[in-house]
């Protein structure tokens, strides 16, 4: 599978693209009515219980625009924080502060909403369970969405469609079950190969073929609890489809080893965090 990695030029080069989104064509016209001389120290607050994730993103938000600016964490990235924490202080020209504040605000908020969404599932779930997300992400996304996820205490699934074979409904409608399972063997060369079911019939037509993991989606506890057993000593078994907070300790209770959720990541609320003088 894939590796994230969070290079400063990645990190750099993501906050350029953001910060040139808000400023094209003519910059901050409102934060350029400030003196240009007015220094001032603002903190950055959580406005609610948290799990904290992309500081040096926020960090160099601040940087691009002014490297004078001092920006102090207070808290790192997978901390987890109260309503009203301080998570990092904020020192310099007050223009150049207000310019870069909502890029940073932005990519901090995105960030924390996702590692803290995966950490009430992987708090539910318990540790027998593991809570991964899927490539349901935002377009250019990608790398910073599933960053957040492991913050949060979650387990990055596949990154794209080159890492594993992941066989869904659409592909075996397109062709045959047990057929495509054959053909994934057979050219695998050293990928995991995924195999997603949506009855027991459809399970029991490849027991017995040599893959890694089981994906039941959208299926029934009492299914679940059934394919888990027959699953078990053979395969790797992970549960998918429309699972909420509501309902995820339940489907963790019937044993299933892994748990993937689109919504922490195609659908998560921002973290609300804010300035203040």
């Amino acid at each position: 599978m894939s590796k994230i990695k969070l290079s400063k030029q990645f990190i750099r080069n993501t906050i350029k693209l953001a910060l040139n989104e808000d400023l094209y064509p003519s910059g901050d016209i409102t934060s350029g009515l400030i003196k240009n001389n007015k220094i001032v120290s603002f903190k950055l607050l959580s406005n609610q219980n948290a799990v904290i994730g992309g500081m040096l993103f926020a960090k160099q938000a601040f940087a691009l625009i002014d490297s004078k600016i001092k920006f102090i964490i207070k808290k790192k990235d997978g901390s987890k924080v109260k309503k009203g924490s301080l998570v990092a202080l904020i020192k310099g020209n007050a223009k150049n502060i207000l310019i870069a504040e909502r890029v940073a605000l932005n990519i901090l908020s995105h960030i924390s909403g996702i590692a803290t969404k995966t950490n009430a599932f992987v708090k539910l779930a318990g540790k027998k369970t593991k809570i991964c997300c899927t490539r349901k992400t935002i377009p250019n996304l990608r790398v910073i969405q599933k960053y957040a996820v492991k913050l949060g205490g979650g387990t990055n699934h596949r990154f794209n469609l080159s890492d594993e074979y992941l066989i869904k409904d659409n592909h075996i409608a397109s062709s045959d079950l047990r057929s495509l399972v054959t053909k994934a063997i057979k050219n695998k060369k050293g990928r995991k190969i995924t195999v997603e079911v949506d009855n027991l019939n459809q399970l029991k037509s490849i027991i017995g073929l040599k893959f890694n993991t089981i994906l039941f989606d959208n299926m029934s506890i009492k299914s679940l609890k059934e394919g888990v057993k027959i699953s078990k000593n053979r395969y790797e078994t992970e549960a998918s489809g429309n699972i909420s907070l509501k309902t995820v300790k339940s489907v963790a209770g019937t044993g299933v080893d892994r748990i993937s959720v689109g919504s922490i990541t195609h659908s998560v609320q921002a973290v609300d965090l804010k300035l203040e003088i």
